[in-house]
């Protein structure tokens, strides 16, 4: 981040001025790197086949049995949520009958997505394994977080405001001043959630799925007005 410092001239002709103090703005970045306990992975289950209906109802049964593995492992109904619930008519490609041959349906397709947060990061890879073998066959994504992130996010915004003093006495120092009153402080906008340092890796197993947790780095700016003496 920028750091600016900004020096009010002291004038004599001007009483308004005279009780002017010159200001110093720097700004603080803190960083926390920490491992993450819970994770969120997007998957689904995808049929196809002639009649809509038929391909509608093997779609649902997998889904069923997916789900049902997901409550054997622990995971709570509110942990899991549908994403998508869609189907779709499969066409006939129209260049292969022709310019003038007219679209046909040949099949239906089916698809049940699902968003499921995992909060026990050691049954991951046998929770992915699981599914895997009750149907599901889409896997969209793995992302890895905290639950209760605000205690990470205060350290990082307490690192942030002791950067910001450090570099503010550096000023002062620097230009034979002393470290004034603080005039205002202003958190950085939004950062976001909690950042993966590493990202997970993932190949399938006979046994479970390895996965590399990694760390998050949560990070917290902001802005300080000092007064100068």
């Amino acid at each position: 981040m920028l750091t600016g410092f900004s020096l009010v001239a002291l004038g004599l002709s001007s009483p308004a001025s005279a009780l002017e103090r010159a200001r110093l703005t720097v700004e603080g970045r803190g960083v926390v790197e920490v491992a993450p306990d819970m994770a969120v992975i997007t998957l689904g289950v995808t049929a196809e086949g002639k009649v809509a209906k038929e391909v509608l109802d093997l779609n649902s049964q997998h889904m069923e049995e997916t789900l049902r593995v997901l409550a054997d492992a622990g995971i709570e109904g509110r942990d899991v949520q549908t994403l998508n619930l869609s189907l779709n008519p499969l066409w006939t490609n129209r260049r292969n009958g022709g310019p003038e041959a007219p679209p046909e349906i040949t099949g239906f397709q089916a698809r049940n997505t699902v968003s499921v947060r995992v909060r026990d990061l050691s049954r991951l890879g046998l929770i992915l394994d699981a599914v895997v073998s009750a149907g599901a066959n889409e896997f969209q994504g793995l992302s890895f977080g905290l639950q209760s992130p605000e205690e990470t996010r205060d350290e990082a915004r307490r690192r942030a405001v002791a950067d910001a003093r450090r570099k503010a006495e550096l000023y002062a120092e620097a230009t034979g001043m002393d470290l004034g009153s603080l005039v205002s402080i202003n958190e950085a906008a939004d950062q976001g959630g909690p950042r993966p340092m590493m990202a997970a890796e993932m190949a399938r197993s006979a046994r479970a799925v390895p996965i590399a947790e990694g760390e998050l780095s949560v990070e917290a700016g902001v802005s300080i007005v000092y007064e100068l003496e």
